[in-house]
Order: structure tokens, then sequence, then C-alpha cells
């Protein structure tokens, strides 16, 4: 039985594109209401190794387990029951430019709840408001800043209350202080929601804001050269890759 304490075990996983090797030997945990991330140089596979968590692709070879359940051996009906527990906040926010804030957040309430419309337009106006958007429902995504379409995701991403939360490079593209906001946003919908938060990343100033723990992942050697806290890791890996990665090449 997996200890409680843990929300996500990945074993052994080996990630492919046909005969194209992308990582083996993926091994590590991440804990209930931790955030983790998902970093290591341009190519390496962060992107891809969330999709197989979060169900688009499947692996080669391995395991992804949520809590007790493996995600890839079980029921079709079970794999649904789990995705309803995920809240995804993809790199380009994906909100869909024909509809307004207030539609795009609706859809997975529209789609998974049985709430009335009253009540979903009460919600989308809460997860709104909680994202710094209060009054923005009935603009379009072309109306705001790229940072605003970030938020305005992760509303969307947190319509259901998801026990875990998804970050494909959240920071990609915003100007240092919407980064900030944004990080400070992810850490507040940590606490009050309790979810667990998995973000691929490779910004610094996010990894040492929000990381509670961390995988390092080598596009050389294709596997994970490290893990742990993004901080003990500047200080204390032994290994040379993930300390210049993380000061920036200070180490050369």
């Amino acid at each position: 039985m997996i200890s409680e304490d843990i929300k996500i075990t990945v074993e052994n996983l080996e990630m492919r594109y046909g005969s194209l090797l992308i990582q083996k030997d993926l091994n590590f945990v991440v804990k209930k209401g931790e955030i983790f991330i998902i970093m290591g140089g341009s190519g390496c596979g962060k992107s891809t190794l969330l999709r197989h968590m979060i169900g688009l692709k499947e692996p080669a070879k391995g395991n992804i387990k949520y809590s007790n359940v493996d995600f890839w051996k079980a029921s079709s009906d079970d794999k649904a029951k789990l995705m309803k527990k995920f809240g995804v906040l993809y790199q380009s926010g994906a909100l869909w430019s024909s509809m307004t804030l207030e539609e795009n957040v609706s859809l997975p309430l529209e789609k998974y709840s049985d709430l009335s419309s009253k009540e979903i337009k009460d919600i989308v106006a809460l997860k709104l408001s909680l994202v710094g958007l209060a009054g923005y429902e009935e603009f379009y995504p072309s109306e705001i800043s790229g940072g605003m379409a970030k938020r305005a995701g992760l509303a969307r991403a947190i319509a259901l209350d998801p026990e875990i939360l998804f970050f494909d490079e959240p920071s990609a593209g915003l100007d240092p202080i919407s980064s900030l906001n944004l990080d400070n946003l992810i850490l507040e919908l940590r606490d009050s929601l309790g979810a667990t938060i998995v973000v691929v990343t490779h910004e610094l100033a996010s990894i040492f804001a929000i990381g509670d723990n961390s995988i390092f992942l080598d596009p050389e050697e294709k596997t994970m050269i490290d893990n742990g806290n993004p901080k003990n890791l500047l200080i204390g890996s032994s290994n040379l890759k993930v300390k210049n990665f993380l000061s920036r090449g200070k180490n050369d």
C-alpha cells in the first residue's frame, strides 16, 4: 500500500517516439501538497514527461501511479476518474480565442459537473477572482495581456478544484514582474487548495521561488541525473551539469 503522503510514483519510466529514445530509468515520487519541478535543458523531454503523466502519451516502459492506482494499467473508467482530478495549464494558456474568459473557464464545469448555469457562472466568477481577473468575464483572449491569459488558463485549470495541477512552462513569454506574480499565485493556490503541483520549467527564478523538490533530466545521458530541493542542489549537487544549470554556468 502506497503511503497517503505519496501522490505520484514514477517507476522505471522509459519514453520514446518510435525508435527514438527520449529518457529512460526515471524513478521519482511526488508527495502530497508538494510543488515538484521537472527541469533540464532544451530538448531533454520535460514536456514529454508531462504528457505521459497527464495521459496524453503512453510510456514505452514503466509505471505512473497515482496513490495506489497504476494509471496506464487502469480501466478506461478509472483513468477518466483520475483525469477529473487533474488540472492542466499549458504553455500557451490554450484558451479558445472565439470564447470569452467566462466561457473558457466554464468548459470543464459544463463537461464534468451537473451544476446549473447559475452555479457555473458563480464558480467561474470566483475562480477568475482568485487569479486576479474579477470583472474580465466578458473579455476575449485577444483583449488581454499574455500574463492575464496565463492567469485565465489557470482559472480554468482550477475550475473543478483538482487534487493535482500540472503546469507546462507557466512563465514562458512573461516579463519578470508577471512571472513573479504567477509564482506567488501558484504558491497561494497550493496553500488554499491543498493541491499537489507539478511544474515543467527552466526559469531559475521560478525554480527557486516555488520548488519543494525536483528532478533534472539530461538530454545526453537520457535519464535523470539528480533530484532534490533545487536550493540544496545548487549548493550540494555533485553533478557539474546540474550545478551549472542552476547557477547559469557560474561554476565553470
